[in-house]
């Protein structure tokens, strides 16, 4: 049940609130808990601590740990699969209900499902870019120069936590082997946004241009623990534009909605799309 007055009832009140759209959807790590990865910030997540950009540039040691733990997360992030969330979205927009998707995942999950207009807000878990000379290379590509590098290194890890960026609980790191930029013998680092890090400008325009083109907003699995989903919120709900938010638990936007859905992602998004067709 999605609240004590059922299901059709709270779906038909986001369609009322929401209108005919376009309607420009913000997601976050709780679309995505459904296709296997885990929430940070969920009701059920376990503590953790994710490695700030500050930590992976200065200290070789840190930059190590990264990389041994992503080269065992990476083969779990590419097998999974988007959920019914991810495909009512893309379905959503392919009816001209949803003008766009802002996410804060770097799952690609979204584009995955079908969706056309995604805006990475804190990048992609499948692109590397070298810190030197901006080289942009594919993840799969690296994957294969670690391998060649640590041939035994995943060997007995295939039970492992991921987290939400690819990153997978590993005790033992010290002795795995790092590349460098083939290009220019530089530091690589996922096409990632980092905590400590600065979501670039000209990405955070385009977000705002998307919010400013539609007539209301969705967050979907978002705590907007942080600023840079927040401040979508805060700009539609200064803006006029009714703000429905769909999340487990509470959230710092909670204020700025016009209504909050206590519930998962993948049932309501599935039955408001739905709801759309009727």
């Amino acid at each position: 049940m999605l609240g004590a007055e059922g299901d059709v009832a709270i779906v038909e009140r986001v369609r009322a609130i929401l209108g005919d759209g376009p309607v420009t959807v913000l997601t976050g790590a709780g679309i995505s808990t459904d296709s296997g990865i885990p929430d940070y910030r969920g009701p059920d997540s376990p503590p953790r601590k994710p490695m700030t950009y500050q930590q992976f540039v200065g200290d070789i040691r840190f930059r190590r740990h990264y990389w041994a733990r992503n080269h065992v997360g990476w083969r779990h992030m590419a097998d999974v699969r988007p959920n019914p969330g991810h495909l009512s979205l893309a379905r959503m927009e392919g009816d001209g209900v949803v003008a766009g998707v802002i996410t804060q995942n770097v799952d690609t999950l979204h584009d995955a499902a079908g969706s056309r207009r995604v805006i990475d807000l804190h990048g992609r878990f499948d692109r590397v870019i070298c810190l030197s000379c901006r080289t942009v290379i594919s993840r799969a590509h690296l994957a294969e120069r670690l391998a060649r590098l640590n041939p035994h290194f995943t060997d007995g890890v295939d039970d492992v936590e991921i987290a939400p960026d690819a990153d997978a609980v590993v005790a033992s790191t010290e002795h795995f082997r790092m590349a460098d930029c083939e290009f220019c013998g530089g530091v690589l680092k996922p096409d990632i946004v980092y905590f400590g890090e600065n979501v670039p400008k000209n990405r955070v325009l385009e977000a705002f241009d998307l919010v400013d083109e539609a007539t209301a907003l969705l967050v979907a699995g978002s705590s907007l623990s942080v600023m840079s989903g927040l401040r979508f919120v805060r700009h539609a709900a200064k803006s006029g534009q009714p703000v429905v938010i769909l999340n487990r638990g509470w959230t710092r936007g909670d204020d700025f909605a016009t209504l909050k859905v206590d519930a998962g992602c993948s049932q309501v998004l599935s039955e408001l799309a739905d709801a759309y067709t009727r």
